[in-house]
């Protein structure tokens, strides 16, 4: 895989980026795509929402097949990988569901950032809920029993954060 792209947030730092789109909906940021991939950008602007599948290239360490999630770094529980959202991963790609705000030229401007500023982009699908959304409720295991709060980054989540619980 080559990457189409590049996105752009304010973000630089792993361990003060949000652990999820979906925890800070609020913060913009930008894709830019290599220009000779703009012409696929063509209907996006009809969608509020799309996935964006980026190479989580900066990883803090090394993964292994059982860690410890962001979200429960103050239980130290371990949990398989793949049922993680985490970035140290055999193939480390990321999965964002973002709101689409523009699509000018080659670039897309977004809210949800939960990326480092320059993360490569592999790809971006619209999202279709009829598609994309199960019936019913879903289990959604263990994250089903951890409360995130808009904004949660991995440093909110450690001893060390002055006892803000997330």
């Amino acid at each position: 895989m080559i990457p189409i792209g590049v996105v752009r947030t304010a973000r630089t730092d792993l361990e003060h980026t949000p652990v999820q789109a979906g925890a800070n909906r609020a913060e913009e940021g930008m894709i830019e795509l290599e220009p000779r991939y703009a012409e696929g950008l063509a209907g996006l602007t009809g969608f509020d929402y799309a996935w964006l599948l980026s190479l989580l290239d900066r990883p803090d360490r090394p993964g292994t097949l059982t860690q410890v999630p962001y979200l429960l770094r103050r239980e130290g529980r371990r949990m398989g990988i793949f049922a993680t959202r985490g970035p140290r991963r055999p193939n480390p790609i990321g999965l964002s569901l973002i709101r689409l705000l523009d699509v000018e030229g080659a670039t897309i401007r977004f809210a949800g950032v939960d990326l480092l500023d320059g993360t490569p982009v592999l790809d971006v699908k619209p999202y279709v809920t009829r598609f994309d959304r199960p019936p019913g409720e879903p289990a959604c295991g263990w994250f089903d029993a951890v409360d995130v709060e808009d904004g949660t980054t991995p440093a909110d989540l450690s001893d060390e954060s002055g006892g803000r619980r997330r």
